[in-house]
Parts: C-alpha cells; structure tokens; sequence
C-alpha cells in the first residue's frame, strides 16, 4: 500500500537529552519518518513539477505521495486534502495528512485525522503509532503507551513502536522497561540509529558509560551524521573521564577526556575536567586549545567560564600566575552574574544559629539522642584539608569514608518546617523534646552507609555541616567533630580557583568571599565557647603537612581506635573521592600548596580588606589548632 504512514518520532534534542515530541514549529531534529528525511522547500524556490496533472482519487493520492517525499510539504499537504475532498473515506489520506499536520505541530488537528483513519481501518498499526506520538507530544504519555502497546498486539515485531514505546515509558520514568524496549527494536532492526542512541543515554544514565559508547558508536556506524550520536558519545567519555578520576585512574581520565574533546573540540566541560588532572607545561598544545576557546566571542557564558577556570589551572601549572589569575577573575566574574547569591539572607541565617544556640541550651539537652559511636563528622570551609583528613581516617581498617553526605540535613528536616508547631531551624531547636532528638539520631544513623569487614567509623565529610554542630551535639552526644582549619587566605584563594558542582555562591567574588570566611570564623568561636571541653577537635591543615604522624596519631586517637600503619600511606588507599580534591589525595603530601596565596597578592586586596585580622594573625590559628 502506498503511503507515508509508517512513520517514527527522534525526540533526542541537540544537548542529548530525550525531549518532548515536537517543537512548536514543527522543525528541528524531529521528524516522523521511515524512509526520507522530508526537506522544507527554501524560500523563493518553485518546484519544477514532472509529473502528469492527476485525474482519479489514486493519482491524486500518488502525486502527493511523491511530493511529500520529495520534500515538497505544502503540495503534499493540499494533495492529500484534495483526496479527501474527493473521497473522505480515505483512510490512507488521513493518516498522511496526520503527519504533514504533526510536523508543523498541529498535534490536535493531527490527532483528528489519525481517528478518523482509525475509525476507517482499526487494524491500522501505523496510524496507531502516529497516534501515540501526538498524545506523546501533548502530554498524555499514558494514553500514549496504551496506543503503541495496541500497535504492538497488532503487529509485535514492528521495530518502530517498540522504538516509540521506549520514548513514552523514558517520559515516564520508567527507564529500564524502556530500555528493553530499545533492545528490542534494534533486534529487529540492527542498523536503528536512533535506537541505538537512544539506549546509549539510558546506559549512560544507569552509570554504564562503556556499554553506552558501543551504542552510540554503532548508531554513528549507521548514520555518521547522526548529530546527536556524536553529542552524546563524547559526554559518555567526558562521564567515564570523570568516574575514572574518581577512583584515582588518571591517566585513563585523561585518555578519555580527550577523547570527548576531539570528538567536539568547544567542550567546555571535558576541557575543565581534564585541566583538574593534567599537569600542564608551557608551549603545551591542550594549553593554547585553551587560549583560543577563550578567546571566542560565541561561546555561552555558562560554557565560557569552564574554560577560564581551567585556563587559570592550567596556567597555574606552567608558572604563569598573573595570567592564570586573570582567568581565574573571568571564570568567576560569569560565574557570580548567574546566580543570586542572597549575602544579607546568609549572614541573618549565622546571627540566628548563634542566637540560638546558647550555654544555657547546650546545657539544658545534654545527654539526650542516641549514644552511637559511629559517626565521625568533618566539618570546616571548602578547600580546607578535609579531604586529606578523610583519606587518612578512610586508611584505617575500622573506618569507612562515605564522603559528603546530606543525611544529617534530611534526617532534621521533619522536625523544622516554616509553617510547622515548631518552626524553622534554628528557631525550632529550643522547643524540641527527647522523642524529638532521638528521631532525628535514628533517622541520621539509618541513613549511614551499612558496614562491614570490620569497620565501626563513618565519616561524614559535608563542610557546611559546621551550621548544625550544636544540633550534632545534642542529637548524636558521641559522635565525633573535627574541625578542619587552614590559612584563612589560602583557603579563600582555593575556594576562589574552583568551580563547584552546586553550592557555595559566597565563593565568587572576592570581598564576598571574605566577608563569608568571617562570619563562619565568628561562628566556630560561638560553638567552641558553648561546647564542652572536647566536643570538637580543630586540625590545622599546616599541621597535617609538616607533621603527618603526629597530626594522624591525633586524629585516630581522638577517634577512639588504635594506631594502624596504614594511615601513613593514605595516598594508595583505594576509594572513591568525588570532591575537587580527588586528585590531591592521591600523591603523596606536597609543601607546594602551602602559601600559595602569595602568587597572587597583588591581586587580592578585596580579600584581604574583608579577612582583616584574620589574614593578619594566622600564627593564632595554628596555636588554637594545637589545643
């Protein structure tokens, strides 16, 4: 039977994503096709017609068959409506002029004309799947499953609604049951580009980069133009990249990173990926890949700062510090205009934790919680030395380093509400009963990750927990507080060269920086002034650096374990790091870090205005580190 209705819908966007069915205007990557790619006519063009002026209902029909194929949409389109006007039981007719309407997203109008092709032939597998396209594209995923389950009882090896099927089940949720279904159409039909690519990204998704890339190089092998194929093969290099990084394989990140660059040189991600594991030289050819991404004027500043930071990095490395930190200044001058960092809003919410939390109320709830011994809770600014720390705690046989957790933030989050009998936090902690903490202990240790080979410590590195110590306190009285410490300004400067994946806006700008630094200064000294006597153990990253088995017997202790070689050689332990520091804590402890700041002086003085006296008397941190 001649007709255009054996047709798909591709709804991967350009960015690799699985994307509604189609856009508004009915163009783009989407297409509902089975053998042509239909072209728009350009503008001003005028067809040169071959072919005979039609005279019955099927030359009619045939003439805007072969137009429609031959790109020719709008002939196409008032061919078939001349065939209905004609004979308005045409079924064939109905269901191709569904499709001309659905690619300029006249979904609505579409759908009439697949009902009635249905209503005319209810066997029809085709217009059965283009129907559930449209209900796809209208929202109406569910609707839409049950119209290509009903093309699949009709006709169960038809390759292109198992394909359509998949889509649906992916917009859903329910990923794995689409997957299968992606398996099967290309079962069906080995060379189903789209198909493949499609699996690629759920593999991708479900944390299997290798298998993805077998899809989605195979899709490329069908297609070679296949834009999205290409797009999405070089993210699951830049994501294998980043996991290998993660367990401390860095040269097979760097392998596959590059991969991901060269197969889209502008990647601005995998560029900033690779530049956190490459030591770089001067005259180093990734380096000036760097400088002319830089320089393009074209690139999004979501992207843009990517590169700047890592240009400031890899910079950095080949000695080049005035440029590095003009770079670095670019990345977080992009960075700072995308987000709304609240600074006011942030400084109310440290007055009110201290406002709150008073002798007289640490006092009144001591005792309460869970006796648990298990958690260890690090806690300081960012870029700090608690990723070091972990590592030697995590070299421990008994100890288990389970990296920054948001348990303690969910396991509270019932008890505070805005709205709620008790109201916010902090404001809701003085209310709260015995029953109340030791829901919150038990809801905190549940989440812990589940121990074994011997293990009786978890460590829970989350920086910002240093806002809830005196609620660590009240809820979990044993559990242990370190507080990680360093430079003020190395620290900040730290900060200032990174990009973080979510979180501290404060890091952006310089004088904000400071300021932010102060107000969490002032806060550790309010916790260490309403915390008993050792509640909380302060470690000098300095410290760490000049005297590793002083500082690490000091820490193992504290925790209450015995001393264990082991802790010595943190850098070979083999787990997975996934903060900015995973690369760090792999080598050996280097002095090079230390100062670091001093590159950079000429160009700090917003920071060091707001730091104060805390830039000035850094010796009185190491004195208090040593209590």
């Amino acid at each position: 039977m001649n007709n255009l209705s054996n047709r798909q819908i591709n709804y991967i966007s350009p960015s690799g994503g699985f994307t509604p069915a189609f856009p508004p205007t009915g163009r783009g990557p989407f297409a509902l096709e089975s053998r042509n790619n239909a072209r728009q006519r350009g503008p001003g063009k005028t067809p040169v017609r071959s072919f005979p002026a039609p005279q019955t209902v099927q030359q009619v029909f045939d003439a805007a068959l072969r137009n429609g194929l031959a790109g020719l949409l709008d002939d196409a389109l008032e061919g078939y409506k001349r065939v209905l006007h004609m004979n308005p039981d045409h079924a064939d007719a109905h269901n191709n002029l569904g499709v001309l309407l659905a690619q300029r997203g006249m979904m609505v109008d579409a759908m009439a004309h697949y009902d009635r092709a249905l209503a005319l032939n209810p066997n029809d597998v085709n217009a059965h799947n283009n129907l559930g396209i449209a209900l796809a594209a209208l929202g109406r995923i569910a609707d839409a499953i049950a119209r290509h389950e009903h093309a699949l009882d009709l006709d169960p090896e038809n390759a292109r609604a198992h394909y359509n099927l998949g889509l649906a089940l992916t917009a859903q949720g329910r990923t794995d049951e689409a997957a299968t279904r992606y398996r099967r159409a290309i079962v069906l039909q080995p060379d189903y580009a789209d198909a493949h690519n499609n699996l690629g990204n759920l593999l991708s998704v479900q944390g299997n980069p290798a298998e993805a890339m077998a899809h989605y190089n195979r899709a490329l092998m069908v297609n070679p133009r296949h834009a999205s194929a290409h797009h999405n093969l070089a993210s699951a290099h830049n994501n294998l990249g980043v996991a290998l990084k993660e367990q401390g394989s860095f040269e097979e990140a760097v392998e596959h990173l590059g991969r991901a660059i060269a197969i889209r040189p502008d990647y601005a991600e995998a560029h900033f990926n690779r530049a956190e594991i490459k030591t770089f030289q001067r005259n180093d050819a990734d380096l000036a890949a760097l400088e002319a991404l830089a320089r393009r004027e074209d690139m999004p500043a979501d992207k843009a700062l990517f590169i700047h930071f890592a240009l400031g990095k890899a910079l950095e490395d080949s000695g080049d510090y005035a440029r590095a930190f003009e770079h670095l200044r670019q990345g977080n001058d992009l960075k700072r205009r995308l987000i709304n960092y609240d600074e006011p809003e942030v400084f109310r919410f440290f007055r009110r934790i201290s406002a709150v939390f008073t002798s007289s109320l640490m006092d009144r709830f001591q005792g309460g919680g869970d006796a648990s011994r298990t958690p260890v809770f690090l806690v300081g600014m960012p870029r700090s030395g608690s990723s070091l720390i972990e590592q030697i705690l995590a070299s421990h046989p008994q100890v288990h380093g389970a990296g920054e957790l948001a348990a303690l933030e969910a396991a509270s989050a019932a008890e505070f509400h805005p709205f709620g009998r008790r109201g916010p936090f902090p404001e809701g902690v003085p209310v709260l009963d015995g029953a109340a903490l030791q829901r919150m202990a038990h809801a905190y240790i549940a989440r812990l990750p589940t121990l074994a080979g011997g293990k009786i410590r978890v460590v829970d590195k989350l920086p910002g927990n240093f806002f809830r110590i005196g609620l660590i306190r009240m809820i979990l009285p044993n559990a242990k507080i370190i507080h990680t410490m360093r430079d003020p300004v190395d620290t900040c400067v730290s900060c200032y060269s990174k990009w973080f994946t979510s979180g501290h806006d404060y890091s952006y700008n310089l004088a904000e920086l400071g300021r932010y630094y102060s107000r969490y200064s002032e806060l550790m000294d309010h916790w260490r002034s309403v915390l008993p006597c050792g509640a909380m153990l302060d470690v000098s990253y300095e410290d760490v650096v000049n005297d590793l088995e002083g500082q690490a017997r000091r820490l193992i202790d504290y925790c209450g374990l015995a001393w264990d070689d082991r802790c010595l050689s943190f850098h070979k332990t083999s787990r997975p790091v996934k903060t900015a520091s995973a690369v760090q804590v792999r080598r050996p402890l280097f002095r090079s870090s230390l100062q670091r700041w001093r590159r950079y002086e000429a160009d700090l003085g917003p920071l060091l205005q707001e730091l104060g006296g805390l830039a000035a008397n850094r010796k009185a941190m190491a004195t208090l580190a040593a209590r």
